[in-house]
């Protein structure tokens, strides 16, 4: 889609979300130009949920081949939310990557995420430290999530979500399920590529998923999950394909 094209369409997207005041979402140009390649959203947190009454910011960046590829959408906000990296606001929506259709809008993408926050799936984190917590003691997710929703997203204090009733001692299913979460967590971010090879190049200061995405380029052999020394060819490759290189 060529840039005129591209950027009449997102025109168009955000008049349509400008002229639906019932969503209460918004969507705006992040900077003061006319560049709408760089969007800041708001959502409003889903009655009945631990973020009722909060404002969450989410920053929108519109790729070159829009609507083709999703929109890489990730929370300014701080949440706390199993799908959602409490940490770097990443996002866990297939919505956003293997459902993507061109179909899809900007709206509608903002709307999945306010869905996601109404219905978290434990069993496909992106934080899998909150996914436990949700499995394994859900009235102090709630709690945890109320108080997080009050302190970064102006949510009202509200009763139901304020205190945290006494935890029950963890029944052996919900450990075992709980380090399922975790197992598959690391399973999936490393795509079967050992730990500790993905870890070399995490230590020299890229993050897990560039490493793993340059190993997916480069054509690394996962050798079953096991460590092993890289050839120096192969060094040099997933380097120049982590530092941009052509």
């Amino acid at each position: 889609m060529a840039t005129s094209s591209r950027t009449r369409r997102i025109a168009k997207e955000l008049a349509d979300i400008k002229g639906d005041a019932s969503s209460k979402i918004t969507a705006e140009a992040a900077e003061s130009t006319a560049d709408l390649t760089h969007l800041k959203a708001s959502i409003p947190g889903p009655p009945g949920t631990p973020y009722e009454g909060g404002s969450f910011i989410v920053d929108v960046r519109i790729p070159t081949e829009y609507p083709f590829r999703p929109p890489v959408m990730k929370f300014d906000t701080k949440v706390w939310h199993p799908n959602i990296s409490s940490q770097t606001g990443a996002i866990c929506l297939d919505t956003l990557s293997t459902a993507w259709s061109p179909v899809l809008t900007i709206k509608s993408s903002l709307l999945s995420l306010q869905s996601l926050l109404e219905s978290p799936e434990p069993k496909d984190p992106q934080d899998a430290e909150v996914a436990r917590m949700v499995m394994a003691d859900p009235d102090g997710f709630n709690s945890k999530a109320h108080e997080w929703a009050v302190s970064h997203a102006g949510a009202p204090q509200n009763p139901n979500f304020s205190s945290v009733r006494p935890r029950t001692t963890m029944a052996k299913q919900e450990i075992d399920e709980s380090r399922q979460v975790s197992n598959s967590f690391e399973l999936r971010r490393y795509h079967g590529y050992n730990k500790e090879l993905v870890n070399r190049f995490v230590n020299m200061g890229f993050d897990v998923d560039r490493v793993v995405e340059a190993f997916q380029f480069v054509g690394i052999d996962k050798n079953n999950g096991e460590d092993y020394i890289l050839e120096e060819a192969y060094m040099g490759d997933i380097t120049a394909r982590l530092l941009g290189e052509p």
